[in-house]
């Protein structure tokens, strides 16, 4: 999935410090770096990373987030990495036999958001790719943070920890609505816009002699209205309804509905050859009908 705005990628808050133990490969700490900079995460710390540093391997890997890279900085040992830390998680699959709490990357979010939000600073370690981090590292955090997978299989690359991590972060930050309706443009419709399009409805169909029995009509114009109202119809989604309305009882352009012959009008025709006993429905300037307050429907095209 692409799109970046790269002028937001400087304006970060206060994130934690994403530390990668003795990489292996530069293209992973490059994928790291992406992953990284996709969830709001810029400071990177290296710890003796085994191709050295820099690494021509990790900028062709990261696609453009040089920022994370220019940013890296370089230490000799976990323990140098995390000196001037106070809170600091370390991420493994395996139970150890150290005494610590253990969270997942969703509760260490939100437990990193009220560190940072009282001024400390927080580090999440990662291990080289092979092996993970060794006990003596582990021991350097206050707590451990697991993925929950499948158990059978739980292993995962460098670049989809960081993520993993680095994706729960994000989402702990974000307020923006967990679903929403793209309508290209279009206004969602008015209740009484749609209200007039189901009176008319059910008009149509009740001189059609759909609603029968009679004594179960209120049901049945209940549930009929309750498949409208709940889909979220836009305004001209309405209006387009409106004009298929009008089509169907022979407004349409002024034109009766063709038989399956072709002809316009047949027996049960009534004048202008539209179906006996329909009444003659509002016409829009258009011929795409009109809503109850007059109004000409929106050309479909």
């Amino acid at each position: 999935m692409a799109g970046t705005n790269r002028s937001e990628a400087a304006n970060t808050p206060p994130a934690p410090i994403v530390i990668l133990v003795r990489p292996q490969l530069g293209e992973n700490i490059g994928m790291s770096a992406r992953a990284m900079l996709n969830c709001g995460l810029t400071e990177l710390r290296l710890v003796a990373p085994r191709d050295g540093w820099p690494n021509p391997a990790a900028v062709a890997a990261a696609s453009g987030a040089d920022l994370v890279l220019e940013r890296a900085t370089l230490f000799p040992t976990a323990a140098e990495a995390v000196a001037d830390l106070t809170r600091v998680y370390a991420t493994t699959a395996r139970g150890r036999e150290q005494v610590k709490p253990v969270v997942t990357a969703r509760r260490a979010a939100a437990e990193a958001r009220g560190h940072l939000a009282a001024g400390e600073k927080v580090g999440i370690l990662f291990g080289p790719e092979r092996t993970g981090l060794e006990n003596d590292e582990v021991a350097l955090a206050d707590t451990l943070l697991t993925v929950p997978l499948n158990p059978a299989y739980s292993s995962l690359n460098l670049a989809q920890a960081v993520l993993l991590a680095g994706y729960e972060w994000y989402q702990a930050g974000e307020t923006g609505p967990a679903r929403f309706l793209h309508t290209g443009g279009s206004e969602p419709v008015e209740r009484g816009r749609l209200l007039g399009f189901l009176d008319r409805l059910e008009e149509a169909l009740d001189r059609m002699g759909f609603f029968h029995p009679p004594e179960k009509r209120p049901g049945m114009a209940r549930n009929l209205r309750a498949l409208f109202l709940r889909n979220e119809l836009t305004d001209q989604e309405v209006r387009t309804l409106q004009g298929v309305l009008s089509a169907l009882l022979g407004a349409k352009l002024g034109r009766a509905p063709r038989d399956a012959a072709g002809s316009g009008g047949g027996r049960g025709s009534g004048a202008g050859g539209r179906p006996a006993g329909l009444a003659q429905p509002d016409q829009g300037v258009d011929g795409e009908g009109a809503d109850d307050d007059g109004t000409a429907d929106q050309r479909l095209g």
